[in-house]
């Protein structure tokens, strides 16, 4: 749906696939940061290159360019434009943004177009969150997943978002410049190139992520004082599928210890009083595993492999004693659940799968991760030589090998 000239904006409905927008779900609640606004988490490329994920950047490419296509078509700039920015966004309870256009700072007067994807529902995923233009039609825009909202970021669009009242709204965001010093893709190819030096082989590897600093995933709901409430992110994503970290070694338990550097090191997954047999190399880790099975969880019940016997042992009490004081210590889980807990979650307290579904996600997470590292090392020559990030065909880059 097309607007006048005056305020010049485009709605493109059903313009990512459900299953697309749950794959970016999943990539955000496993990979995010604490973001640049209170309640707001980002996870961009640059960042996912940053932390071993570099192969998390494919499922972006495609979308980056048919929005490039539409907004050079639409706006009358036809192999004009550059992708200056691409971020994963969420917004949780007590976010908003008042009036205001995309280049109102002086350090963002390259943007010229913006593009908003939206990846969940108003009204079954979150409350509140409607995006509102200040003039022209349509005046509200109300975000329904696999919908995309462009506008020229200028004056002629000044829009607000309405703060959010329970849930967690999801979008891709994209910004678009006229000027080639902006390209992002410049940026990104750097950071491959260094990401992958070390690693490029014929065959693909499991790619294991390494968590950023963090202070980059600690929450606090008065983000500009020194207030010390709060939880740490990764494992609050967990808390509200129903699962807990816990240390392979015991005693790293002891509270005495940095517990913020304990979440780097190798841990286990709990459900009430049992304890999963797989160790993972990192809380990333096993973050990841767990949203991949809360995206894939459907499928993962239709596969041998998920309803085979899983090794689960029960919690020792010394064990859940000492877990009792870790928790306390490291956050307050009662506001993880009103940051992170979604609206389909609120009557349901039961975790959304259990021990079998995991055991197969395992699996099926190391297959999808080494099917996109093997995607990227063949992709990523080409995009070093055209020093651009662009999406071809692998049966076309096979042909030329």
């Amino acid at each position: 749906m097309a607007t006048d000239a005056e305020h010049p904006r485009l709605i493109l409905h059903n313009f990512l696939s459900l299953d697309l927008c749950r794959e970016l779900e999943f990539i955000h609640k496993s990979c995010c940061t604490v973001g640049y606004r209170p309640n707001v988490f980002s996870t961009t490329l640059s960042h996912l290159i940053a932390t071993n994920s570099a192969h998390l950047i494919l499922p972006f490419i495609s979308i980056r360019e048919r929005l490039k296509e539409k907004a050079e078509e639409f706006f009358g700039c036809e192999y004009q434009l550059f992708v200056e920015f691409t971020g994963l966004i969420s917004w949780s309870k007590g976010a908003s943004i008042g009036w205001h256009s995309d280049d109102n700072r002086s350090y963002l007067k390259q943007r010229d177009f913006a593009a908003v994807c939206y990846l969940n529902n108003h009204g079954e995923d979150f409350n509140g969150g409607l995006f509102q233009f200040q003039d022209g039609k349509p005046t509200t825009v109300v975000p329904v997943a696999g919908d995309v909202i462009m506008y020229t970021a200028d004056s002629r669009n000044i829009h607000s978002v309405h703060e959010i009242m329970d849930g967690e709204r999801l979008t891709l965001t994209l910004w678009f410049s006229r000027d080639s010093s902006h390209d992002e893709d410049a940026k990104l190819i750097s950071l491959l190139s260094q990401s992958l030096s070390n690693n490029f082989v014929d065959e693909p590897i499991l790619h294991l992520p390494l968590p950023a600093p963090n202070n980059m995933y600690w929450f606090s709901p008065d983000q500009g004082s020194q207030c010390q409430s709060g939880f740490d992110i990764r494992l609050a994503r967990a808390h509200v599928l129903g699962y807990t970290f816990y240390s392979f070694h015991d005693q790293l338990l002891d509270t005495s210890q940095n517990l913020s550097e304990w979440l780097m090191s190798p841990l286990r997954l709990a459900m009430e009083d049992e304890l999963f047999y797989k160790e993972f190399v990192n809380s990333l880790h096993a973050l990841q595993v767990l949203q991949f099975c809360c995206w894939k969880v459907s499928e993962l019940r239709e596969t041998e492999v998920g309803r085979a016997i899983t090794n689960v042992v029960p919690l020792s009490q010394s064990l859940q004693e000492k877990s009792s004081g870790w928790k306390l210590t490291l956050g307050d889980h009662q506001l993880a659940e009103t940051v992170f807990r979604s609206l389909s979650n609120y009557e349901d307290s039961k975790p959304a799968f259990g021990w079998a579904d995991l055991h197969a996600a395992v699996f099926a997470w190391e297959n999808y991760t080494c099917k996109l590292r093997k995607e990227l090392l063949i992709r990523y020559p080409y995009w070093r030589t055209y020093q651009s990030i662009f999406f071809v065909p692998l049966v076309d880059l096979e042909k030329e090998a």
